[in-house]
C-alpha cells in the first residue's frame, strides 16, 4: 500500500489535471486501517497536496482537503505543528472556507495537546489568522475561530499570551468590522473569563467595552450586551467583579427607568433574567431587598397584557420560588402575589398554550416543598397558594391535563407531583372524586413523557410517611401494584384486544 501511495503522488506531480489521480488517493487513503496510515505517511512529505490547494477548479481543491483531512489525523498534534505550521497558516486565509476550516480543526486540535499547544502559542502569525477569521462571513469558520481560540486560550499561559499581547488590537480592529463579530468577541471574551478570576481581570480589556454596550444607544446591542454580561455571574469572582465595575447597581437603575422608556420591553426580559439567577446564585432574600426593583418589576411584568412580559415573569417566579427562602420572600409581598396567582387562574383557564404550559411549570416550582422542609408554617403557606387558583383547583387542573396537548397533561402532572409529597395536596386529591382512578388509569397518560410524568407522582404518591392513613388500604395497593408494574406496563387483556383490533 505504501508503494501505490508513493507512485500516486509521483503521478500527480507530472500531471497538469490531477483529479482522476486524487481520487485514486483518496481512495487509497480510505480504505488503509487507521492503524496502518500512521506508518505510511511517516517520513513522507505531502508538498504537492498542499500546493495544489492553490487551484480555481473546486473538485480539485475539495479532494485535496479530504485527502489532507486524512492524513494529517494520521499524524499527532505535535508533528503537524513541527512539520506543516506554514502550511496551516496559509490555510487559515485561504480564499476557499473548506480550507480554512480544514486548518481551523488542526490547530484546534493541536490546542488540546499540550506540547503542540505550546508550539502553536509560539506562533504569532498563527494566531492572528485565527482571531481573523473570526471576521469571515461564513459563519460555520467564524463559530470554529471562536472555539479555536477559546481552547488555544486555555492552554498553559494560552490566555495571558494572547490576550497581553498586541493580538488583543488585533481582536479590537477585527470586532470593529460588524456588530455580530464584536458579539463574537464578547462571548470568547465572557467565556474565558470564568475560568478563574486571573483571567477575568485580563480580560478586562474586552469586557470594558461590552460594558459600555450596557447605555449604548442602539437598543438591541444594549439587549445583547446584557445577555452575554448575565454569564458572568455563573461565578463568586464573576458577580464580585460584576458589583465593584457597577453593573449591578446600573441595571437596577434601568430597570427602575424602564417606565420611561418605550423601548424597554426589548431589554426588560434580559435585566430580570440577571436578577433572577444572580438570586438564586448568592440569596433571592439578599438580591430582592438589595434590588427592591427587580421583584416590584418582576410581579408588574406577570400582570402586564405582553405575553412576552408575563412569559418572563412566569419563569422568573418559578426559579425564585423554587427555594423555601424565595417562596417566603413572595409571600411577604402579601396581595401583590396573591394578584399574581389569580393572573396566573386565569391564564391556566384561557391563556395561550404557551403561557399555560410555563404556568404549569412555575406552579409546580412554586408548590413543591421537600419533606425535610415541611414546617407548618411552609405547609399552609403552599395550600393557601394552591387554593387561590380556583374553588376546586384539584379538577382544574386534571381538566387542563384531559386537553389534546401533550405538554399541558405532563405540566398538569408535574403540578401533582408537586403538591402530592404534601399532607394537604395527598389529602385533597384523594377527597376530590374521581381523582385516584384518573391517576391509576393508564390510558389518561399517551407518549413516553407522559407515561414518565404519570409515573412520577405515582412514586410521589406513595412518599409520604402518612399516605397509608390518607389513602386508605386499597389505593396504596394499587398505587404500588403501578409501581411495580413500571411506567410502560401494558396489560395482557389490552394488548389482545389491540391485536385483534
Amino acid at each position: 500500500m505504501a508503494s501505490s501511495i508513493e507512485s500516486l503522488l509521483e503521478a500527480i506531480s507530472d500531471t497538469e489535471d490531477p483529479i482522476e489521480e486524487l481520487q485514486c488517493l483518496k481512495t487509497a487513503l480510505s480504505s488503509t486501517p487507521v492503524s496502518s496510515l500512521s506508518d505510511i505517511v511517516s517520513g513522507r512529505r505531502f508538498d504537492v497536496i498542499f500546493s495544489l490547494l492553490y487551484s480555481n477548479e473546486r473538485e480539485q481543491v475539495e479532494l485535496c482537503v479530504d485527502i489532507l483531512q486524512i492524513i494529517l489525523m494520521a499524524y499527532s498534534p505535535l508533528q503537524v505543528a513541527q512539520d506543516y505550521r506554514v502550511e496551516l497558516q496559509a490555510g487559515l486565509t485561504h480564499p476557499n472556507d473548506t480550507v480554512k476550516t480544514l486548518a481551523l480543526t488542526q490547530v484546534t486540535r493541536m490546542a488540546e495537546d499540550p506540547d503542540a499547544g505550546v508550539e502553536i502559542l509560539n506562533s504569532h502569525n498563527i494566531i492572528e489568522a485565527v482571531i481573523r477569521c473570526l471576521a469571515e462571513e461564513n459563519i460555520t469558520v467564524a463559530k470554529q475561530g471562536i472555539q479555536c481560540l477559546s481552547r488555544l486560550c486555555r492552554c498553559e499561559n494560552g490566555f495571558y499570551k494572547i490576550f497581553q499581547s498586541d493580538l488583543v488590537n488585533v481582536m479590537k480592529e477585527v470586532m470593529t468590522v460588524s456588530d455580530i463579530i464584536r458579539y463574537r468577541v464578547y462571548e470568547l471574551a465572557v467565556d474565558v473569563a470564568m475560568v478563574d478570576i486571573d483571567h477575568l481581570c485580563i480580560s478586562y480589556k474586552i469586557l470594558k467595552d461590552l460594558i459600555a454596550e450596557l447605555t449604548g444607544d442602539d437598543i438591541l446591542i444594549r439587549a445583547t450586551a446584557i445577555e452575554m454580561v448575565t454569564g458572568l455571574t455563573g461565578s463568586w469572582f464573576g458577580q464580585t467583579w460584576l458589583a465593584e465595575h457597577g453593573v449591578i447597581a446600573k441595571f437596577s437603575n434601568m430597570i427602575k427607568g424602564a417606565n420611561e422608556d418605550p423601548l424597554s420591553s426589548l431589554y426588560l426580559p434580559g435585566l430580570v433574567k440577571f436578577f433572577g439567577k444572580l438570586a438564586i446564585l448568592q440569596s433571592p432574600q439578599k438580591v430582592c431587598e438589595d434590588y427592591p426593583v427587580f421583584l416590584n418589576k418582576v410581579l408588574e411584568m406577570a400582570l402586564d397584557p405582553d405575553p412576552a412580559m408575563v412569559g418572563v415573569a412566569l419563569d422568573t417566579l418559578g426559579l425564585l420560588g423554587s427555594t423555601v427562602e424565595g417562596k417566603q420572600v413572595l409571600q411577604k409581598t402579601g396581595e401583590k402575589f396573591k394578584s399574581v396567582l389569580l393572573r396566573m387562574s386565569q391564564l391556566l383557564s384561557s391563556g395561550a398554550t404557551e403561557l399555560r404550559v410555563r404556568c404549569l411549570e412555575a406552579l409546580s416550582q412554586l408548590l413543591t416543598l421537600q419533606p425535610e422542609m415541611q414546617s407548618e408554617d411552609l405547609l399552609a403557606l403552599t395550600e393557601s397558594w394552591f387554593c387561590l387558583l380556583s374553588k376546586h383547583p384539584v379538577d382544574m387542573i386534571r381538566d387542563i391535563s384531559t386537553q389534546p396537548f401533550p405538554e399541558l397533561h405532563c405540566g398538569a402532572l408535574q403540578v401533582f407531583t408537586a403538591i402530592a409529597s404534601q399532607p394537604w395536596g395527598l389529602r385533597m386529591m384523594v377527597s376530590t372524586p374521581g381523582f385516584m382512578e384518573f391517576i391509576l388509569d393508564r390510558s389518561t397518560s399517551r407518549g413516553k413523557e407522559a407515561k414518565d410524568a404519570k409515573f412520577e407522582l405515582v412514586g410521589s404518591l406513595l412518599s409520604l410517611s402518612t399516605a397509608a392513613d390518607i389513602l386508605g388500604t386499597q389505593y396504596i395497593i394499587s398505587l404500588k401494584g403501578y409501581r411495580s408494574e413500571g411506567p410502560y406496563y401494558v396489560s395482557a387483556v389490552a394488548a389482545v384486544d389491540m391485536e385483534g383490533a
